[in-house]
């Protein structure tokens, strides 16, 4: 079931870095990040006998998606769970080792799309940004709750927004009045709150103070930092990781942790590697690859995206 509207990211790219590992019968690829589905619907396209597993927080998107992979049948074992919980659905399902994995992090179509799902600035819409509205803290319980110094915070690391103090200020006086409920309220706030000569370029005003609350209301970077090494443990002798990132924050973390697994940790002044000090796996991608024009003329959503991907080399010892 192809859906038309919904176009995945650097799709040919992350199919020819993933091939080289999923030739042999029988091959586990997981999507870490299902979300609607149309990297696994590609894969298993692609390679006949892959097995998929698919992870994703939402359970929307879990629902959709099955509804896509179902011509695939017992090939497709999707799975509600974060994916930083890959090790646990590992175990439970007897399933050691994999032979890929892609990450396709930041927010999917639909939640971004629907309304209902308080993501967006450009409408008004209940401020919730819950990936999974089934458990965990809304955006409005964050702005309510939470104490000035901490919104600061988020606001400054998550959003890289300078006016941090500014508009936590003008929050912390509007939520003494009435406390935050919808999305119209916040962004006219944060417009308010900011200099004029500042609200004339980079977009709509709101869009960092949006962002470090979704990631703050879904725990981004602390999954993240979890789920990467986790990912990378479960990688059979040459496995390969794909990781798509949409902002520097995510992009620094998959940097760094595959830098420490592609660098000999032998101490500086040996002649020769030590056993056990070797690097496990090597980059295939120089940096952060970005999209190419034509990449983002056929999926906007592409133009902010920085590609990872690395290989197993070595067993751990």
């Amino acid at each position: 079931m192809n859906d038309p509207g919904h176009v995945p990211v650097l799709l040919d790219r992350v199919l020819r870095t993933l091939e080289p590992a999923v030739g042999a019968p029988g091959s586990l690829y997981v999507d870490g990040t299902l979300g609607m589905g149309g990297h696994a619907e590609a894969m298993l396209t692609a390679f006949p006998s892959l097995r998929l597993l698919g992870l994703d927080r939402d359970t929307v998107a879990l629902e959709r998606a099955g509804k896509r992979l179902a011509p695939f049948g017992d090939r497709v074992t999707l799975v509600h769970a974060v994916y930083d919980e890959l090790p646990s659905v590992l175990a439970r399902l007897g399933k050691p080792t994999i032979q890929a994995v892609l990450f396709d992090l930041g927010v999917s179509s639909p939640q971004l799309d629907e309304p209902e799902r308080g993501f967006a600035y450009s409408y008004d819409a209940p401020l919730d940004m819950r990936m999974d509205q089934t458990r965990g803290m809304t955006a409005a319980e964050v702005l309510n709750t939470y104490p000035p110094g901490d919104l600061v915070r988020i606001l400054r690391e998550y959003g890289e927004e300078r006016f941090a103090q500014r508009i936590v200020s003008a929050v912390v006086r509007e939520r003494a009045r009435e406390p935050f409920s919808g999305s119209t309220r916040l962004t006219e706030l944060v417009r308010n709150a900011i200099p004029a000569a500042a609200r004339r370029t980079g977009g709509n005003p709101a869009k960092r103070t949006f962002q470090a609350l979704r990631i703050e209301v879904n725990s981004e970077l602390a999954v993240w930092e979890r789920a990467l090494p986790a990912a990378l443990d479960a990688l059979s002798l040459g496995g390969r990781i794909a990781v798509l990132s949409y902002h520097s924050l995510e992009d620094k973390i998959t940097k760094r942790v595959l830098a420490d697994r592609t660098t000999d940790h032998t101490p500086p002044g040996l002649p020769v590697p030590l056993p056990g000090m070797e690097p496990k796996f090597r980059l295939l991608t120089r940096g952060g690859e970005q999209a190419t024009e034509a990449e983002i003329a056929g999926n906007p959503r592409a133009a902010s995206v920085r590609f990872r991907a690395a290989e197993r080399i070595r067993e751990d010892a």
